[in-house]
């Protein structure tokens, strides 16, 4: 497991977005933002998910977050705009932009893929985490240290058979990261990071490997150091690099 240790006010003050932050990782990340001191906005397309997530927030008397449905899959570029001019209205600026949201895809060898599978895997993972951060990079520029953090994994990093959409997707994902990397280093108060979350105990995996004992892999919140030094001051200067998160 990545070893770090967070200091209970690591985020304070700051602003976060996690996307697919109604359950699973998206979850654990949001909740242990919060505690940690941070406004996290949660964005996802359940609203019934993230008002849980919400109210446990709330109930933990951390600071109040903010809901904001959003269905990536289906979003049009002025949704992108739309939703930009609410966060500055509301919030001025972002310190931090998890992009957590991944759909699997069938798990089938590229020829029988079809191509309307192919693309709806790109669409969730690949294409709208490009508008997400396209139109939300002004408001972390306004940020005194703010960082992007990339959701990866091992087959976005090595290919491996019948991983087709997704692995193609976590390809695209380290090279938007590595991009994005080069742009801002040394120009903006930017960084860019990607974390591979490994096996985890989760509603993703259990589709991914339905033989496997979810009890043999850690749980979201066991993998959260690594999210933390990311999301944090800790890791200021740090950009481009692929983490594992165990």
């Amino acid at each position: 497991m990545f070893d770090y240790s967070a200091r209970p006010d690591l985020l304070q003050g700051r602003i976060i977005l996690v996307t697919g932050a109604g359950r699973g990782i998206g979850a654990a990340a949001a909740k242990t933002y919060a505690a940690h001191g941070a406004t996290v906005l949660l964005l996802g397309k359940t609203e019934a998910n993230l008002s849980q997530v919400y109210d446990e927030i709330e109930a933990a008397g951390h600071p109040q977050p903010a809901v904001i449905p959003f269905n990536l899959e289906t979003a049009l570029p002025h949704q992108y705009d739309e939703l930009a001019a609410m966060i500055e209205t509301e919030f001025g600026h972002l310190d931090g932009l998890l992009h957590n949201a991944s759909i699997i895809g069938p798990r089938t060898p590229i020829e029988q893929l079809s191509g309307e599978n192919f693309m709806r895997v790109m669409q969730v993972n690949v294409n709208s985490m490009f508008m997400l951060t396209s139109t939300l990079l002004p408001l972390l520029k306004l940020s005194q240290d703010a960082s992007v953090v990339f959701t990866s994994s091992s087959v976005g990093r090595k290919g491996r058979a019948y991983w087709g959409a997704y692995g193609v997707s976590k390809f695209a994902t380290e090279g938007l990261m590595q991009t994005l990397a080069d742009e801002v280093d040394t120009v903006a108060p930017v960084r860019s990071n990607s974390i591979n979350p490994g096996a985890t105990r989760t509603s993703m995996r259990a589709q991914a490997y339905p033989g496997e004992n979810p009890l043999n892999n850690p749980t979201p919140e066991e993998i959260m150091p690594v999210y933390l030094y990311l999301m944090g001051p800790d890791s200021t200067g740090i950009n481009g690099q692929a983490f594992n998160a165990q």
